[in-house]
């Protein structure tokens, strides 16, 4: 006999929600912050981004007293809440504090009738030095209204301080943070690549240790970076169904025209991507917290306490013969730096330095009628060592090493109207200062689309999509190390339709996090028809409060959205 209890459970957990506002959310750990410690929170801002192009929200942050002596908190942390009732495109933020980019984050599209809420809180803890002064912080947050797009995001933004006790101590810090950003006053200082952003940088004299943090995401005719065909095989495929210049991309650091270390990125999709119902209420992983990637040029050091600024430059590169990408990619960084106790320059040398301009790339693939596949792949190797002397009189073997590994599959069938992408991106990242690791980095990003159109007119499609973000990270001395694995897997279909678009989907979402602290978190949280349908949580860290909520809305046939995106600048 076949049991009706999972679909009646499944229509009452529907019609028990009916009117309810849709709570959106990115499975993640929630924030490592001590529960019983006092704290402090302060309004950051509050604004509705209604037609905001250009016109970030510029605030004065000042921190509290009431909290112990400034810079000696426990931890530090962000409260993101969005509102948004509407039809409106996902949208990319920034928040810049003190001329540093310290987190990056995405809208979810938002829903007509009772509208959408998402709740983030991020942990900047490792931004302390920034912290502990009066600055200027920014949000930039471009939206647009227009015909058809009226989706407002209300936006509020709040600080909360948490006082140190013995049994809390505060949290390991730099000496000194160094921006890789445009220093602009009145918006987000991350800058738009091609061309190389670069920037010169002066150090410390008595500068030790630096460690460097990048920012970088693909957006325009980047968005789908990892679905754009190899410009040999482009004139193969139908006009618009994707972009050229290849589907790798690699982010470098170079210093003095040298590269300093590279990122092979995480692909992740905006809530527009492919079809928008497949992210409702669970976004992409990083999708609210875009990742960022930390290289340790610690090396470097001996050459950059000279007294002499030195030109610091953040670009991505992809296989093709020049190497260039199409636009944009949004780059920023920043540079955390211990200095030793003495005033005396650090002196040094470089003992070995084995790094190739560019990756490895080779592309391959075969045309035949109505049919295309090609596929690239690419490896890239790092090793540089030196001795750090410093002012003291210590010296330091300091060891940098990365090894990367790339491969894109792409399958095109009956003129495209059948595409498959497989994608896996993986590595080794390791620093030792005098044999102890200082930054490890073990990624696995493996990450498949299948993406069919429905009928000839190409008004309809459905996406299957699996992908995982698999990573034991180590970034540095100021952040606390941990192991992550997110596996999605999504399925649904979109359709244009006059007075509104029609779209369902399905998620599938497992989520586990344990950390060199001895925390742990772990979730399985699945959606179909933008309901939520299970939802365990487990590990000390679970139901601390600090994990956003998730809800359900019967809202599960005619949606309004903002709009799908495809590869190739399909816009709607």
């Amino acid at each position: 006999m076949i049991s009706l209890r999972p679909l009646l459970l499944y229509l009452l957990h529907a019609l028990s929600s009916y009117g309810a506002v849709l709570r959106n959310f990115q499975v993640t750990q929630p924030p490592i912050i001590p529960q019983d410690a006092q704290k402090c929170t302060v309004k950051v801002l509050q604004r509705d981004f209604a037609f905001s192009y250009g016109s970030a929200e510029v605030v004065e942050l000042t921190p509290p007293t009431e909290c112990g002596p400034l810079g000696s908190w426990a931890a530090i942390t962000l409260n993101l809440t969005v509102t948004s009732n509407g039809t409106q495109y996902d949208r990319l933020g920034h928040f810049t504090f003190q001329n540093v980019e310290i987190w990056r984050t995405s809208t979810p599209e938002p829903t007509r009738g009772d509208g959408i809420v998402w709740t983030y809180i991020k942990d900047v803890s490792q931004y302390m030095p920034l912290f502990a002064k009066p600055g200027t912080f920014i949000f930039q947050l471009d939206n647009l209204i227009q015909p058809g797009l009226d989706g407002v995001y209300s936006t509020v933004v709040h600080a909360t301080y948490y006082a140190s006790s013995r049994k809390h101590p505060p949290a390991k810090k730099a000496d000194l943070i160094i921006p890789l950003s445009t220093f602009a006053n009145n918006t987000g200082n991350h800058a738009s690549v091609p061309p190389g952003f670069s920037l010169n940088v002066t150090f410390p004299r008595n500068a030790v240790k630096a460690f460097a943090e990048l920012y970088a995401s693909g957006n325009s005719q980047e968005e789908f970076w990892y679905f754009n065909a190899a410009n040999k095989f482009l004139p193969s495929l139908p006009s618009g169904i994707t972009y050229g210049q290849g589907s790798f991309r690699e982010v470098r650091l170079l210093i003095d025209g040298q590269v300093a270390g590279a990122v092979f990125p995480y692909p992740v999709i905006f809530t527009g991507g492919f079809v928008p119902s497949l992210w409702r209420p669970i976004s992409a992983y990083g999708a609210l917290d875009l990742p960022t990637y930390f290289l340790d040029v610690t090396p470097f050091i001996p050459l950059l306490t000279d007294g002499k600024p030195h030109l610091f430059t953040i670009d991505v590169a992809s296989a093709e013969d020049d190497r260039t990408t199409l636009q944009n990619w949004y780059v920023s960084g920043l540079l955390q730096v211990v200095t030793d106790p003495s005033s005396k320059p650090t002196t040094g040398r470089i003992t070995r330095y084995d790094a190739s301009p560019f990756a490895k790339a080779a592309t391959t693939g075969t045309v035949r009628p109505t049919e295309v596949d090609f596929t690239v792949k690419a490896t890239r190797k790092i090793h540089v060592e030196a001795n750090i002397v410093s002012g003291s009189g210590k010296t330091t073997h300091a060891v940098w090493s990365q090894d990367l590994s790339y491969s894109n599959n792409q399958n095109y069938r009956e003129n495209a109207t059948f595409q498959v992408l497989r994608q896996s991106a993986s590595g080794s990242v390791l620093s030792t200062h005098d044999g102890i690791p200082t930054i490890v980095d073990v990624f696995s990003y493996p990450f498949d689309v299948d993406f069919v159109f429905l009928a000839a007119d190409q008004r309809n499609w459905s996406t299957r999509i699996d992908h995982s973000y698999e990573r034991v990270v180590l970034p540095n001395p100021f952040i606390l190390g941990s192991t992550i694995k997110n596996h999605q897997i999504t399925d649904g279909f979109y359709q244009l339709m006059t007075g509104g678009n029609y779209g369902n989907g399905t998620s599938n979402n497992t989520f586990s996090y344990v950390d060199l602290a001895g925390n742990t978190y772990s979730r399985q949280v699945n959606a179909a028809l933008n309901v939520i349908t299970l939802d365990r949580e487990g590990g000390n860290l679970a139901h601390s409060g600090q994990q956003a909520t998730s809800s359900s809305t019967s809202e599960a046939s005619q949606s309004h959205f903002g709009g799908a995106r495809l590869p190739g600048g399909t816009k709607i």
